[in-house]
């Protein structure tokens, strides 16, 4: 069984499953996250859906390139976790399936490419009280203490 976070399930509503992959990146004490200003303004680990066809870590790493502006290395699976949300940006109810990995940020290629994301260098500490969603927190509380 895959460890929940987040809000509760709404009854009677209907989540379509929708696997991603979140990076946890960490060098020199801090940690490398994304703020994404819209639909609502938060931290997160920089990541997101596995694409039809798509391998999760060739999703892994377009998605921390989109997000980020950064390339990575050494990609290791740390877990994975669920939570139930509603993402309005696509209007859909969703049972996302979270795998996280930490992976050493490798070279800055230029800003972000996702529109309404842009990179942010955090201390480490920081980061975990910044981070929106509590199974980020997890992950990057995790990583911090291997």
């Amino acid at each position: 069984m895959i460890r929940r976070f987040g809000e509760r399930l709404v009854a009677g509503q209907h989540y379509s499953p929708r696997p991603g992959v979140y990076a946890v990146l960490l060098a020199g004490g801090r940690a490398l996250v994304t703020h994404q200003s819209h639909p609502q303004p938060e931290f997160q680990l920089p990541g997101g859906g596995i694409d039809r066809g798509e391998s999760p870590l060739h999703a892994l790493h377009r998605e921390v390139y989109e997000e980020t502006g950064w390339t990575i290395a050494e990609a290791r699976r740390l877990g994975a976790f669920r939570r139930f949300v509603y993402m309005p940006e696509y209007d859909k109810w969703a049972e996302k399936i979270c795998t996280v990995y930490t992976a050493r940020p490798a070279r800055r290629l230029g800003p972000p490419t996702e529109p309404a994301h842009r990179a942010v260098w955090l201390a480490a500490e920081d980061a975990a009280d910044l981070l929106g969603n509590e199974g980020d927190r997890h992950f990057l509380i995790r990583a911090l203490r291997s």
